[in-house]
């Protein structure tokens, strides 16, 4: 089974994970695609374990004849960002863009760093001797937070737009802001030099500003198309050509695609949306989206629980992912915390900010995909591959947040609403 025909066919296992879980299980879609994408990891394990026949093998090579590379960071990212860019309201954001930005940038730096000195610390611990600059680059992926099936929950339990929009804006702006502080130490660690500070500034700055400018001028060339265009079909085909072309452009160029798929949809969903779409476009453009949105998703998870799947897992490699998960919670609790006891000094907020923040700061895509990216076979520690590592230890801290966490992150909300009615009557 060729690469193209194997995507096609988990496409459609994961629209039927969605399909039946709205008779079946009834949960928020990407806690039951993550849910059935876990059952179906474990089902193949255990079948590759016990029988070793045709099935397992045709599995293996379709996995492994994908590049994951290519396929995540360079192609569905693009989408997956754009999209939920396009979602967020600029009206709602202005009131908190300062929140909203050290949470993304300062935030997400600190919470790299506690996570790559307490995992450096619990693996020597442990007798795992991985250099400081391979832990920082666990924290990097897995720092940047995913909004998807918190914003569903808080949306449908009518939550304070205050908190929607705290856990919408930070979460998508970390995503562009850790892809490139990830795309940082990976060129760091996998390219032999020596760092210095000046260097890594240039590279951070040149990354980083370069993908925000880029995505301000494609989002004015998409908008001025699109205001001249009378077609809704054109309209969309306009939208599509900026995580497709644009991003592949920035990729050639050298600076942060993702950070531009961020800056073009806000300006596309803001500025374009009212100024040049017509009525009955807009709606197509956001059911469009968010088809496609909810899509890739659901076919990123399927795909990741089956790279686990090949990969020469050992019991140690999944001891240690379930040791990540209180650090990684610890580093969220401590770098939203940090924020808000600065914040709290001119504005105040609801009390379970925080908590709603650390608890609902989940990780999911992007975390997979950046982890999946990191090459075979070049680093080995404790005669295991790095790569297998860090997609292992990964894959079980993004599906305890988003199975557990989001599973229970509801009363946490509940009592935020309750207090502030309380407060009001």
């Amino acid at each position: 089974m060729n690469a193209w025909y194997f995507l096609c066919l988990l496409s459609v296992v994961a629209i039927l994970i969605a399909f039946s879980n709205q008779y079946v299980l009834k949960l928020q879609t990407t806690i039951a695609i993550t849910t059935g994408s876990v059952v179906i990891s474990l089902l193949l394990m255990g079948f590759t374990q016990f029988y070793d026949n045709s099935f397992t093998e045709a599995i293996s090579t379709s996995v492994a004849s994908l590049n994951f590379n290519m396929l995540l960071l360079n192609g569905m990212l693009g989408f997956l960002l754009f999209a939920g860019a396009l979602e967020i309201d600029l009206k709602l954001l202005r009131h908190q863009r300062w929140e909203i930005a050290i949470m993304a940038f300062i935030s997400t730096i600190i919470s790299t760093f506690i996570v790559g000195a307490l995992c450096y610390g619990t693996l020597h611990l442990l007798g795992w001797n991985l250099p400081f600059i391979y832990c920082l680059l666990f924290g990097a992926l897995i720092s940047p937070t995913d909004p998807i099936a918190v914003l569903a929950i808080i949306k449908k339990m009518n939550a304070p737009e205050r908190i929607s929009v705290q856990v919408e804006g930070e979460s998508l702006f970390n995503d562009g802001i850790g892809l490139v502080i990830f795309t940082t130490i990976f060129a760091l660690a996998f390219s032999g030099e020596t760092p210095t500070f000046s260097g890594v500034a240039e590279l951070f700055l040149v990354d980083a500003v370069g993908g925000v400018a880029f995505g301000l001028v494609i989002a004015l060339i998409a908008h001025w198309l699109i205001r001249t265009s009378h077609d809704t079909s054109i309209e969309l085909l306009i939208t599509l050509c900026i995580p497709t072309a644009g991003y592949a452009l920035a990729n050639v160029i050298g600076i942060s695609g993702p950070l531009a798929m961020v800056v073009s949809g806000i300006f596309i969903g803001n500025v374009t949306h009212t100024k040049g779409f017509s009525e009955a476009s807009q709606t197509t453009m956001h059911h469009f989206w968010h088809t496609i949105d909810a899509f890739l998703n659901s076919l990123l998870f399927i795909l990741i629980g089956l790279l686990v799947v090949v990969l020469p897992v050992t019991w140690e490699q999944v001891g240690l992912g379930i040791l990540m998960i209180p650090i990684v919670l610890l580093a969220r609790f401590i770098s939203v915390g940090a924020m808000y006891k600065i914040f709290r000094r001119f504005r105040s907020y609801d009390p379970h900010s925080v908590k709603i923040l650390t608890w609902g700061g989940l990780r999911g895509g992007l975390a997979l995909a950046m982890a999946a990216s990191i090459p075979q076979g070049e680093i080995m520690i404790n005669n295991s591959d790095y790569h297998t590592l860090i997609v292992v230890v990964t894959y079980i801290v993004v599906i305890f947040s988003i199975i557990v966490q989001g599973s229970t992150i509801s009363p946490i909300i509940q009592r935020s609403i309750d207090e502030g009615k309380t407060v009001e009557s």
